[in-house]
């Protein structure tokens, strides 16, 4: 499975359009046999018991198990006669698309895998219930402010999977030394901040501090302070007329020249260059 972080990049690439939702209160005798799925869909379990079988292998159907069923994959399921199954479910389609270094990039979903594939287990179950209950109820209806609305709630869903998904890799004590360290990045980027500097004010070693930082934010350490740096220099470049040498020094750069190979590493463009593309020319 992805880490959170690579799991919310793989998300934001994503646009998705919902085909179905609905809300299932299974018969006793409930059963599907074994079909090959033709769209990607994702079942919340609410109530009840049952057996889902993917590919041959078998999974509890229970509350606190989520679903996410990808085309071509194998899948039969039952409910428990006793405790019949309840559970909302989704199916979408999606196409890849997203900006990098200003040029924009699109893949369909045959080129471009969904991230959440098979059983999962979720914690903060009544949250997912609820957006799900919010969805269901959108899709009964129309209107254009109404698919915003599912889009952003839709959204929010897949947020807060991906912070459950989080929460239980990173626990207590552990989460708010990185959120710590975070803050103090976005506070301090101007100043000569080191990776062991950092890991010491988490209480953690370097290697630890690293490796569960990546996971919770989805960037190295270093890699989000020079993101935060590059942030404020493209502010800087593009609304006001300090040579790069100031700018540079501002968000943490004693070198003008190393500067601008870290900001063309991250942007595909040098500062003079960006600067000249992105600079509001006053109407003459």
């Amino acid at each position: 499975m992805l880490t959170p972080g690579e799991l919310a990049s793989r998300l934001n690439k994503l646009v998705i359009s919902i085909l179905l939702v609905g809300h299932q209160k299974c018969e006793p005798d409930w059963r599907q046999k074994p079909r090959t799925i033709k769209y990607h869909s994702v079942w919340l379990i609410i109530k009840g018991k049952g057996t889902f079988t993917i590919g041959g292998t078998h999974y509890p159907a229970e509350p606190g198990k989520l679903f996410c069923f990808a085309p071509g994959m194998i899948v039969e399921r039952t409910t428990d006669p006793e405790q019949p199954l309840e559970y909302y479910f989704l199916r979408f389609h999606y196409t890849e698309v997203y900006e990098e270094k200003e040029q924009w990039i699109s893949r369909s979903a045959d080129e471009a895998w969904f991230p959440l594939e098979g059983m999962y287990t979720v914690t903060n179950t009544p949250q997912l219930i609820y957006l799900m209950e919010q969805l269901h109820m959108l899709w009964k209806r129309r209107g254009h402010m109404t698919a915003m609305r599912r889009k952003i709630v839709l959204q929010e869903f897949f947020l807060t999977l991906v912070a459950d998904f989080r929460a239980q890799k990173i626990a207590g004590d552990t989460t708010a030394a990185i959120e710590l360290t975070q803050d103090y990045m976005v506070g301090h980027y101007r100043e000569p901040l080191t990776l062991e500097g950092l890991a010491q004010m988490a209480g953690l070693s370097v290697s630890h501090y690293s490796r569960l930082f990546k996971k919770y934010i989805g960037y190295s350490p270093i890699d989000y302070l020079t993101h935060l740096r590059v942030d404020r220099a493209k502010e800087l470049l593009v609304l006001s007329d300090y040579r790069l040498k100031s700018i540079a020094g501002s968000v943490g750069y004693t070198d003008e020249f190393y500067f601008s190979r870290i900001f063309k590493k991250v942007t595909g463009f040098s500062p003079r260059e960006y600067a000249k593309k992105h600079r509001f020319t006053p109407a003459k």
